[in-house]
């Protein structure tokens, strides 16, 4: 029962560390406004996968591919400042994902604002 649990505890202590090294440790300014916004570690906690999104200037693809490029390569050291953190054995491969939820969201509901717009036919 209880390991079932810890993917998911590993997961929320590597979203606390990783937002505290990302705000405190890396002074990289494409990184400034930058927020994670999920951790998913599977069973075996061979990596997590993050995903990340930008507050400011998330509309630009560049600015996104930026980001998920700089974090790639300080997932290293991230990597290693987390290991005495974490205390476990071995810390899981860090893999990060830009969030595109809620561009899905948005045009989610542009779509619907469309049809409420369009003319109703009747028969």
């Amino acid at each position: 029962m209880s390991d079932a649990r810890r993917p998911r505890r590993v997961a929320e202590q590597l979203r606390l560390h990783l937002t505290n090294a990302l705000t405190r440790e890396i002074a990289d300014p494409r990184l400034s406004s930058l927020v994670v916004t999920g951790v998913d570690v599977p069973p075996d906690l061979s990596f997590a996968r993050i995903t990340v999104r930008l507050m400011v200037g998330d509309d630009e693809p560049e600015r996104r591919k930026a980001a998920v490029s700089t974090l790639q390569r300080a997932a290293r050291r991230l990597r290693s400042s987390l290991a005495p953190k974490l205390g476990l054995r071995r810390v899981p491969e860090l893999r990060f994902e830009y969030d595109a939820g809620h561009d899905a969201t948005r045009r989610v509901e542009e779509i619907l604002a469309e049809i409420a717009r369009e003319p109703t036919g009747s028969k």
